[in-house]
């Protein structure tokens, strides 16, 4: 069965006569379903049918996003301004729509309290829960215990750690003197 480039059927043909008419017509006789009886071929223009097909590839790929996936590593003896550290680059992130892994590596007899760890990633998901779910509780694998989170759909995600600004903290010398009364301020005739 030979279809034609206008989509119309043009009748069951000998191979030689469909590319015959194909040529004829300037394009190219494709087989689109050999396990057919008889099997259907198609004239068109092979080339530009592999562009339109590749066109379509692009746009279907343009349309989903890659997820990428980000690593943070803790110890169960971490400080707590490094905590905050990790987790404002934790929820930076998940605002801009990555996975975050989360691991908590044990060293040493650190082994013996692992309980604490499991403590610390169960707060750093009550800590990032604004922003993001944890796929699963928090699993032991080997020396560490390791847990996903995936950020909140774009409208649900909140800042918390991070202002999008840059803080706004008094540069150091904007801080407000504690006035008693006492002090000697330039012009009010004492020197």
């Amino acid at each position: 069965m030979v279809i034609g480039p206008d989509a119309k059927p043009m009748g069951v043909m000998q191979l030689g006569e469909a590319l015959a008419t194909a040529r004829r017509m300037g394009h190219d006789l494709v087989e689109i379903s050999p396990n057919a009886n008889p099997p259907v071929c198609k004239i068109l223009d092979y080339g530009k049918y592999r562009y339109e097909l590749a066109k379509k590839d692009r746009e279907a790929r343009k349309n989903t996003s890659a997820t990428k996936v980000k690593e943070l590593k803790f110890h169960m003896s971490i400080d707590e301004h490094d905590y905050h550290v990790k987790m404002r680059q934790a929820e930076g992130f998940m605002l801009k729509g990555m996975k975050v892994k989360l691991l908590m590596i044990f060293r040493g007899r650190e082994m013996m309290h692992q309980d604490i760890g499991v403590n610390l990633m169960k707060r750093i998901r009550v800590d990032l829960s604004h922003i993001g779910t944890a796929d699963a509780e928090p699993k032991m694998i080997g020396k560490s215990i390791n847990m996903m989170l995936t950020p909140n759909p774009i409208q649900k995600r909140v800042r918390k750690w991070t202002l999008e600004d840059g803080p706004d903290l008094p540069e150091e010398g904007d801080e407000e003197s504690d006035s008693t009364g006492d002090e000697n301020t330039p012009g009010d005739g004492q020197n």
